[in-house]
């Protein structure tokens, strides 16, 4: 036990003295640290101050080239505003050298305007003498004339004025008439042109309708069975539409005669549908009569609308619209209707605007001016069409301005529109026209031979042509005995002559040629 209790204190003692020495070594390990750590911050300082030096030797270097370069920018910008201001001195100079050069030659203008002005002021008062001078002179002629004739001179001056006015008076009349005159043959030549150019610019159509209608058959076994037992067949189909069945020897043709176009269309149209059918007996033909009068009914309604359409014409009453369709059906003096008043119609749109007139409104008045021949029952067939048409025209809403030039058109009401007289012309044009209504062919050539016949008993005239249908007589006349006012004088002779001696459609022009040639033949 005392030897473990030695160790212990001998262990204890070694651990003191390890200690201490060691303290020993780590005190003179932390001088020599402390040493070295002095030397190296003072190499460090040392170093420090060396660069220090040289970064501020750099940075005084950087700000001397900084300054040098800044000092040369501002020489530069110097110079350059010492240029600048050399130019403009240069410029103020030379423009004080111009203004001295014009300076001076204003003053020699000024000086030359001077002299000028008092020449002309001397100039002045010489002619305010000689024009007191000239008055005086002219006073006392005055006087002297006085003296001679015995007037005074307001005298001399009222006599004057008297026969000027006199003078004047008669100048005027003579000018007014000779205008008057120069006036009523304008007006004439420019509506004769207007009636000439308005039917020249539309497309006549000839379509004359006659009593009676050819309906066609493929062979002439058909008559038989449109016959039928004991004329059972054709009694029913005339008793049906009214119309004369002819079924004579003409081959492939069966002739149906009415004076209504509406009933013969109705049996034609039978006829067609019965034949195509084959089945032909009584009780179909009415059934089929029926039917196409339906169809009549219809296709004369949508005849007035593609009327109405084509002529542009809008807000027509329907009943109107049905009116002018079945005037397809109809006819005056051998001309269709519907083609007469489309005719007229746009003869009247035309002229309305060579007028300066409403053109749409002329046009429907032209459409409608003979609706009153297409009357819808006997009692209406007693008045005149122009008044029936006037009457139904006004109860279906139309203007004033339609309503009095359907009922005027044939002057059975006084116009008091201007577009009455242009439809009562246009009726009359169309009307007219060569080709539009019946006209005996004997008859017909007769006239053209006599308009003829009148223009070569005059002298002068070498040939007469009468051409588009005995509308125009050309006369040529021979240049050696007619001149140009001769020619003239004839062209009116000749009117004239016509005009008492014979009876045509319409006018005719007259238009005399005189022609003169020059011919030699190179040999």
């Amino acid at each position: 036990m005392e030897l473990t209790s030695s160790t212990i204190i001998f262990s204890l003692c070694g651990i003191l003295i390890g200690f201490i020495i060691a303290k020993i070594f780590e005190k003179s390990n932390a001088a020599k640290i402390i040493e070295d750590a002095k030397k190296e911050a003072s190499s460090i300082l040392k170093s420090a101050d060396k660069e220090g030096e040289s970064l501020k030797k750099d940075k005084i270097l950087q700000a001397k080239e900084k300054f040098i370069e800044l000092k040369s920018e501002h020489e530069k910008v110097i110079y350059a505003r010492e240029d600048k201001i050399k130019s403009l001195e240069r410029s103020v100079t030379d423009k004080e050298s111009n203004a001295s050069k014009l300076l001076k030659i204003q003053s020699e203008l000024n000086s030359d305007l001077e002299l000028k002005s008092k020449d002309f002021d001397k100039k002045i008062n010489n002619l305010d003498k000689k024009r007191i001078e000239l008055d005086k002179e002219r006073e006392n002629q005055i006087k002297q004339l006085e003296v001679i004739s015995g007037l005074s001179k307001q005298d001399a001056k009222d006599q004057l004025l008297n026969s000027i006015k006199e003078e004047a008076k008669s100048d005027a009349m003579k000018f007014i008439q000779n205008r008057m005159e120069e006036a009523k043959m304008t007006v004439e030549q420019d509506a004769k042109k207007i009636i000439i150019n308005t039917i020249q610019r539309i497309g006549t159509e000839e379509s004359i309708d006659n009593c009676v209608s050819v309906f066609n058959i493929e062979s002439d076994d058909v008559k038989g069975r449109i016959i039928g037992r004991e004329g059972r067949n054709i009694r029913a189909l005339e008793s049906a539409t009214g119309v004369e069945i002819i079924v004579d020897d003409t081959p492939e043709a069966i002739i149906l005669s009415c004076f209504d176009s509406i009933r013969r269309e109705i049996a034609r149209l039978s006829l067609h549908k019965l034949v195509t059918d084959g089945r032909i007996h009584p009780a179909r033909i009415e059934e089929i009569v029926k039917k196409t009068e339906k169809q009549i009914d219809q296709e004369i309604i949508e005849i007035g609308k593609r009327t109405v359409i084509d002529l542009g014409i809008h807000g027509l009453h329907p009943e109107l619209i049905k009116v002018v369709g079945r005037m397809k059906y109809r006819s005056s003096y051998g001309q269709n209707l519907l083609q007469h008043s489309r005719e007229v119609s746009k003869l009247c749109g035309i002229m309305a605007a060579e007028l300066g007139i409403d053109a749409k409104l002329a046009k429907r008045a032209g459409l409608l001016h003979d609706i009153g021949k297409v009357p819808s029952s006997e009692k209406d067939a007693e008045t005149p069409h122009a008044i029936l048409g006037m009457q139904w025209a006004e109860k279906y809403g139309e203007k004033d301005e339609v309503c009095n030039a359907i009922g005027a058109h044939h002057d059975e009401i006084e116009m008091k529109f201007l577009l009455s007289p242009v439809v009562q012309v246009c009726d009359a044009i169309s009307g007219a026209r060569p080709g539009a209504r019946r006209q005996v062919l004997d008859s017909y050539i007769e006239r053209l031979k006599n308009l003829e016949e009148i223009a070569l008993d005059f002298e002068g005239v070498q040939k007469a042509y009468a051409i588009q249908a005995g509308r125009e007589l050309r006369v040529i006349v021979e240049s050696e005995k007619v001149n140009d006012d001769i020619a003239s004088k004839l062209s009116f002779d000749i009117s004239q002559k016509i005009q008492t001696d014979m009876t045509y459609p319409g006018q005719v022009k007259v238009t005399v040629i005189r022609e003169t040639r020059a011919v030699n033949i190179a040999k």
